[in-house]
């Protein structure tokens, strides 16, 4: 895993974290709010989660396919969303997500298996 860019990986992971908020934050945060008000808001983070995540493709792309940096991402988003999931929108996990997490991690290993 030497073509790894944790330049990118580190801008990936604080762009999904952005944008954990702009998708799913709303939920518990603007719960009463008209869904217009709220797509004005996830509209307006997920710009700044543009800021994050284009510069992270642009760098990523230079050492890695788009298909490893594309399943880097899915296992960044993963990363990203589980302590989201329990610590911001309190709710729990089971075994299942484990197994998930090493399916997605696997396809990591073999994206980059020589």
């Amino acid at each position: 895993m030497a073509n790894i860019s944790w330049t990118a990986v580190a801008l990936l992971f604080v762009s999904n974290l952005v944008m954990l908020y702009a998708w799913y934050g709303h939920l518990r945060t603007m719960a009463g709010a008209p869904v217009w008000a709220v797509v004005l808001v996830s509209w307006a983070i997920a710009l700044v989660e543009y800021c994050f995540m284009i510069p992270a493709n642009r760098i990523g792309s230079k050492t890695m396919t788009l298909e490893q940096l594309k399943i880097v991402q899915e296992a960044v988003a993963l990363l990203a969303f589980v302590p989201f999931s329990v610590l911001v929108m309190r709710q729990p996990i089971g075994w299942n997500y484990a197994a998930a997490a090493v399916c997605i991690f696997a396809a990591v290993f073999f994206i980059f298996w020589k």
